[in-house]
């Protein structure tokens, strides 16, 4: 960290000795349009992603915590992704949704529709991240709402349904509540994962199309590898961790109002 903060603060190519310049970089990419693009772009991802990732973990946990045949079975297939390749993950997704011969526009052709551009066209590209992120994830968001559920007494919910309160009202009012430090820890940990999203964008449309799904992390990247701009690049890097760390301390603080630890 101490040696990106000093890059940062230069003019360097990976190759020629560095060139002092403070605070150049910073200004340059606080001026810069394609900055705050990759930000732009970045948010959107989290926004979709975050939203996804957590009902749809938290409907599997749910599921998943009731006595099933072959639960443990499920819930090692649900988790299979996680431990899966990224680059995997990410070609993957890119054959299901390649919008000539994927399967799912194959399957959506069926209900006589017509599918999406999908990762070729820029405004489906980044939902196709935001579907293959999600998938991935889903698994990590699904252990850790279900070991929050089970650490919900059920007494508690035996109680309310003598009580005479619904299913619906028993997840609400008790469910959620004591369910709000694992919803905690994976807003957080979602959340930075979303900041530093890069391999699927890399993989799969390598920030295109037409710059659609240039986030920070892709920016970061190239700012390095292609154009030679490491000092920028560096810069970039403690933007981002300033932004991450701020979001991150505003959770933190917050959480006393939702967070029930009782």
């Amino acid at each position: 960290m101490a040696g990106s903060l000093w890059t940062s603060l230069h003019e360097w190519n990976l190759i020629t000795p560095m060139k002092w310049v403070g605070l150049d970089n910073y200004a340059r990419l606080l001026a810069s349009e394609e900055t705050r693009a990759a930000f732009g772009h970045t948010l959107y991802f989290i926004a979709g992603y975050l939203p996804l990732v957590y009902a749809g973990g938290l409907g599997l946990a749910m599921l998943l915590n009731r006595a099933m045949k072959g639960r443990d079975i499920f819930r090692a297939i649900y988790f299979l992704p996680v431990v899966t390749s990224w680059v995997v993950v990410a070609l993957l997704w890119k054959w299901l949704l390649n919008p000539a011969s994927g399967i799912v526009n194959w399957a959506i052709g069926l209900f006589g529709l017509e599918g999406p551009g999908w990762w070729t066209d820029p405004d489906w590209a980044m939902p196709s991240i935001i579907l293959a992120s999600a998938w991935k994830d889903l698994g990590f968001v699904m252990i850790i709402l279900l070991a929050g559920l089970q650490a919900i007494p059920n007494e508690y919910l035996e109680a309310a349904r003598v009580d005479g309160a619904n299913a619906w009202q028993r997840f609400r009012r008790i469910t959620l509540p004591l369910l709000s430090p694992s919803t905690f820890f994976v807003v957080v940990i979602s959340l930075i994962n979303g900041f530093q999203v890069f391999d699927q964008v890399h993989v799969m449309t390598g920030g295109g199309p037409a710059g659609a799904t240039q986030v920070v992390v892709e920016q970061v990247y190239n700012l390095t590898f292609k154009y030679g701009r490491a000092g920028e690049a560096s810069a970039l890097s403690w933007l981002l961790f300033a932004v991450v760390l701020v979001v991150t301390l505003i959770q933190v603080r917050g959480q006393r109002r939702w967070v029930n630890y009782g």
